[in-house]
């Protein structure tokens, strides 16, 4: 009888942690994009591909910090499916190269956008955890012709714990 028990326990284990799954984890390559769809639900932002392709996003901004990101050849089948609110992602973004095209397909929308006189910068600014621990914000800015210019990270202040009121 306790093997038995103990089936049931590791089947209930099992079940917990395949619901913990990230959503870009539970779409393989290869896979048609309706599983993506039927797996996610409507992407809420999509944008073409220069190869025929598009990128389709599931964003949890302007509060969450990830945006799922699939990219889908010309045919329709999955390439790719992964987070890109991570730190590794954003820094593949090139300094003088990028362009707010590159960024908005990269990323998505930005939860919050500002224009800086003074400097001349437009920043787009992401949340996003950064080793899975701290919440955090990813700033790009960009000149006056949209050329990303500088980027910076900084703890995000709403989840600061030094920053919330006492009482």
């Amino acid at each position: 009888m306790s093997s038995r028990i103990t089936f049931m326990v590791l089947c209930a284990a099992a079940s917990v942690l395949a619901a913990c799954a990230q959503p870009h984890q539970q779409v393989e390559a290869g896979a048609d994009q309706s599983t993506v769809i039927a797996r996610l639900g409507q992407p809420k932002e999509t944008y073409e591909l220069p190869n025929g392709g598009k990128r389709l996003m599931w964003p949890t901004q302007p509060m969450g910090t990830t945006t799922t990101a699939a990219d889908v050849d010309a045919s329709g089948k999955v390439v790719s499916v992964r987070q890109v609110l991570q730190e590794s992602e954003f820094y593949r973004a090139e300094v003088g190269k990028w362009t707010r095209n590159d960024v908005l397909v990269n990323f998505g929308r930005p939860f919050e956008t500002a224009y800086f006189k003074r400097m001349k910068r437009e920043v787009w600014s992401y949340r996003y955890m950064e080793n899975n621990v701290y919440y955090m914000i990813f700033h790009f800015y960009f000149d006056d012709q949209g050329i990303l210019r500088q980027t910076q990270k900084e703890p995000d202040p709403m989840r600061d714990p030094s920053r919330r009121s006492r009482f």
